[in-house]
């Protein structure tokens, strides 16, 4: 048991809860911190799709107005942003670090972690591909064109990112162990296959990936695993 278990009754419960639903990726990547750093939490599914979307009603709009997962309580106090949330955990338990020690260093993992979260994940976030569907009509085939597409072209300017750091060398984004980077590229690969984006031209994050797999951290948060899971 950590020491983020307490007991009470009888009944074994965590200062740690997270608002999460199995297929986001922005809760997928705060699961592999949490899972990396070996920290228990209690999770709480929003279904992002049944009945119109759970995020949208008022109950879990108090927990997050932006009505989006995932939002992490821990000792009464919310943060509601994916990164936000990884930066605090790993400053609250240091080890296994997921920031390098030097400044440059830590500059360009959260260079490549905020590629994935800002640049590739938002166009295709579920809310972006119903105004796609309900407001410009497009249908089920022209979503999903617009997905591979704007993955492939992040995808090919994250395999860039990684040649130009080309003094890092290790099986993970930068270097022996993971970081924030491998946490937001594991849930956007996941997607990316999910909607048959062809992997092929981008050799570097499907090795990385492989890395990623091996370790049980990343086993554990895998859509797959979770209570909510329809797989």
């Amino acid at each position: 048991m950590n020491e983020s278990t307490r007991e009470k009754n009888g009944i074994h419960t965590t200062n740690r809860t997270l608002y999460t639903y199995f297929r986001s990726s922005a809760a997928y990547r705060v699961r592999i911190a949490l899972s990396l750093k070996g920290l228990d939490y209690d999770s709480i599914p929003v279904h992002l799709v049944r009945d119109g979307g759970e995020q949208h009603k008022p109950t879990y709009r108090e927990v997050n107005p932006f009505g989006l997962v995932p939002s992490y309580v821990e000792n009464g106090r919310i943060l509601r942003q994916s990164l936000a949330i990884i930066e605090y955990i790993n400053e609250c338990h240091p080890e296994p670090p997921l920031l390098p020690l030097k400044p440059y260093a830590r500059a360009e993992v959260r260079e490549l972690a905020l590629s994935i979260a800002c640049d590739i994940h938002p166009l295709n976030n579920t809310r972006i591909l119903k105004y796609l569907q309900h407001e410009i009509h497009a249908d089920d085939e022209a979503r999903v064109r617009w997905m591979r597409h704007w993955m492939q072209v992040g995808f090919g300017a994250f395999e860039t990112l990684l040649s130009a750091m080309s003094d890092v060398n290790g099986p993970f984004c930068y270097g022996e162990v993971p970081t924030i980077a491998d946490c937001c590229l594991i849930p956007q690969l996941f997607n990316a296959r999910r909607f048959g984006v062809d992997l092929t031209a981008f050799p570097r994050l499907v090795e990385i990936d492989s890395a990623c797999q091996d370790l049980e951290a990343f086993r554990q948060a895998h859509p797959s695993r979770q209570p909510d899971s329809e797989a």
